[in-house]
């Protein structure tokens, strides 16, 4: 029984569908989850959160703008840094 032209066309195709599928599931939709995560995060800063910097400086916010944070890094010394430069907020450990 021959094959009849045109009817593997779309099965060639299969493979890079396939390859694209598991590129979205495993990469692309990982990291629009960690992007939504980090705007979260960087939306809901509050003056007192404790944060760490890209740079790995530890603070606590003393005042936050549009686009900016200060930070309290030292008695008497506060900088200001970019909010998209906040890795993370630490939460304190509840003793007790």
């Amino acid at each position: 029984m021959a094959q009849q032209p045109g009817a593997g066309g779309w099965v060639t195709f299969l493979p890079l569908i396939l390859i694209f599928i598991i590129l979205y599931l495993f990469m692309i939709l990982p990291q629009q989850r960690m992007m939504r995560k980090k705007q979260e995060m960087l939306q809901n800063l509050r003056r007192g959160d404790r944060v760490v910097t890209n740079g790995g400086l530890h603070g606590q916010i003393t005042a936050v703008k549009d686009k900016t944070v200060k930070i309290k890094i030292a008695p008497n010394v506060e900088i200001t840094v970019e909010k998209d430069s906040i890795s993370r907020v630490v939460k304190p450990v509840e003793s007790g």
